[in-house]
């Protein structure tokens, strides 16, 4: 409703104002914009999205999940050790470790769906859910590969000047949305 009001205060103000051609231009260039973005975006997570099935399928992921087997664990403590959930949380962490959010999406729907399966309260989520949440969103990136395809498809001469800004502010997020977490349950 928030988003129609806008519009509509928009298109309004610019009728008032004699300014229309102008909105219309500004969406039809928005419009197009957008459809070579998610053209550009669609090949950049295909790439990517590719070569985390060719780590899956080779046993890096699984190798990877092992040795996130104790943080998973620390952090989901009702987890039990070889559940699914486990496996779907590790990976879903190592896309968004890779700045994959969109090719996180599967593994991260899993996970929660695991997490919901071994929820003893139906009609609230889980500290494990909850965590997983906190956890998805803070996404800590090693290498943000979508920032750095919008600031190529936009021209940046150093597209990937952002990744340690992305680095330490995901760090930072992740750390304080873990921590915060950690605490809510203690409570």
């Amino acid at each position: 409703m928030i988003w129609g009001c806008m519009i509509l205060i928009g298109v309004m103000t610019a009728s008032f104002q004699g300014t229309m051609d102008q909105v219309n231009i500004a969406f039809i260039d928005s419009t197009k914009e957008a459809i070579e973005l998610c053209i550009f975006m669609l090949g950049v997570v295909g790439m990517w999205s590719g070569f985390m099935k060719i780590a899956e399928e080779s046993g890096l992921i699984q190798a990877m999940t092992g040795k996130l087997g104790g943080i998973i664990h620390w952090m989901f403590p009702t987890v039990p050790r070889g559940h699914k959930a486990g496996a779907y949380i590790a990976t879903n962490i190592i896309a968004n470790m890779f700045g994959l959010g969109w090719a996180a999406t599967p593994s991260g729907l899993l996970a929660m769906k695991e997490l919901d399966g071994l929820n003893e309260h139906r009609e609230s989520a889980s500290d494990d859910m909850c965590m997983f949440l906190i956890l998805n969103i803070s996404s800590l990136q090693l290498i943000p590969i979508n920032m750095i395809g919008y600031r190529s498809q936009y021209g940046s001469a150093q597209p990937s000047v952002i990744i340690v800004p992305a680095l330490i502010a995901t760090t930072v997020s992740t750390v304080v949305g873990v921590a915060y977490a950690k605490w809510k349950r203690r409570l």
